[in-house]
This record gives C-alpha cells, structure tokens and sequence, in this order.
C-alpha cells in the first residue's frame, strides 16, 4: 500500500484548506484513514480518523468543528477539509492507514502500519 498526501501550503489564520490521501496498492476496506500532524520540536499527534467501511468519523478535540473528512470510494482517497485554521495548526500532516483497528484506539500511532510522506500547513500572517 503506498499513500500520497497532498494539498499543503502557506496559509492566513481563518483561512481554509483541503489536504488529500490517495492510496494505491489496494483497497481501504477494512481499514481506518487517520489524520496525524507534527509539529517543530513536538510529538506526531492525531488529529483525524475515518474507517473506511463504515464511515465511523473521529477528531481530535483541538479540531472538532474545524476540520472535516470525507472519503471518495472510487478514488480510493480521503479528504481532510481544513478551516478556521490557526497558527497552532501549523505543522506537518500526515495521512496512515491502520488495519482492524477499534474505535478506543483510534488515535494511537502505533496501531497505523503505513505512512505516507507528509504535507506541510503552515498557518501565518
């Protein structure tokens, strides 16, 4: 399974934008897509999660009501709608796919296998 994130850039605080994970290699059913970010000098941290077959949604508290994900089935790719972004956002987010995970473990990093590279969101004036 390979994953692409994309969709990062220099943006305002309040400002939107849309990060995308494409998986390529084989289905997502089955799995849970999770968003995490980094950032400088901080612990990776969750920030996202959807299972893939249900469609279960989970956010992070810093997020919740900010972000937003959704999934499209035939491009096998997840969606992460950023907005009200603020500085604190900042930091390097990335996207991971966990196999059979349960609900309670939904953000812990290690229960993801695999990574995708990363994209950067920096939220400046």
């Amino acid at each position: 399974v390979q994953l692409q994130a994309s969709g990062g850039g220099l943006v305002q605080p309040g400002d939107s934008l849309r990060l995308s994970c494409a998986a390529s290699g084989r289905t997502l059913s089955g799995f849970a897509v999770g968003w995490f970010r980094q950032a400088p000098g901080k612990e990776r941290e969750f920030v996202a999660a959807i299972k893939w077959s249900g469609g279960s949604l989970f956010y992070a508290d810093s997020v919740k009501g900010r972000f937003t994900l959704s999934r499209d089935r035939a491009k096998n790719t997840v969606y992460l709608q950023m907005s009200s972004l603020k500085p604190e956002d900042t930091a390097v987010y990335y996207c991971a796919l966990a196999p059979r995970i349960i609900n309670s473990s939904i953000g812990t990093l290690s229960e993801y296998d695999y990574w995708g590279q990363g994209t950067l969101v920096t939220v400046s004036s």
